[in-house]
């Protein structure tokens, strides 16, 4: 991967889960934890929960609902919350993303998390790893009413903080969520190779992508 041009980035705006945070935690809670519990507390077979989950899921992709406790806990009638901590002590940090923000905040950059995750999701996360005194402002998607696959949250994004798209960094691990910064400007994108430690590289398509953090360090001092 090329050097960033660190010297045209004013902000970097990272994503959490799967890009700082191993996304083997949601995928683990979302795809095998919840389904099993679901199944044992609503009384029926681990094959039946798996299908109605599936069927809500697909119906909520790329949607705001998707990421929203409140509104699986509802449409579940389960609480999402107390099922989210029975594997929190899965919640782990990416290789080498603690340095790359310590050196972030030491070069003087800008930096801001925005997040899809739902508030009690960030809240359960910061209680596991330290991560607010690295970042200027933690943003759900929430705050904003839109998730960050729709250009509404970017140009919220904007308003609330006034970063300049032109000069800014933004990372995530999800590809319609960069062509959605993509499309509002922001001129410098990164994926993540890895973003579950479980699951291998993944391919990023038209984006280049972090596979180290300490390859971005070269020129950020």
């Amino acid at each position: 991967m090329p050097a960033l041009p660190w010297s045209e980035i004013d902000t970097v705006l990272l994503d959490m889960d799967g890009t700082l945070l191993d996304l083997h935690y949601d995928n683990h809670f979302w795809l095998e934890h919840l389904p099993q519990r679901y199944a044992e507390l609503r009384g029926v077979s681990p094959a039946e929960a798996e299908q109605a989950l599936h069927t809500l899921f697909a119906s909520n992709a790329g949607k705001l609902t998707w990421y929203c406790l409140d509104y699986w806990s509802a449409e579940l009638q389960v609480s999402l919350r107390e099922l989210k901590r029975e594997t929190a002590h899965l919640i782990a940090m990416r290789p080498g993303a603690d340095t790359f923000l310590a050196a972030l905040r030491d070069a003087g950059k800008r930096v801001i998390l925005i997040t899809n995750a739902h508030r009690d999701s960030l809240t359960l996360k910061l209680e596991r790893i330290e991560l607010a005194p690295y970042f200027e402002r933690l943003i759900s998607s929430h705050d904003y009413g839109y998730a960050k696959e729709h250009q509404g949250f970017w140009d919220a994004l904007r308003a609330d903080t006034g970063f300049d798209p032109t000069r800014s960094l933004f990372i995530d691990d999800t590809l319609p969520i960069l062509r959605s910064a993509a499309a509002f400007g922001v001129k410098h994108l990164l994926g993540v190779r890895e973003p579950d430690s479980h699951k291998g590289p993944k391919n990023t398509e038209e984006f280049a992508a972090v596979e180290h953090y300490q390859e971005l360090l070269h020129g950020l001092a």
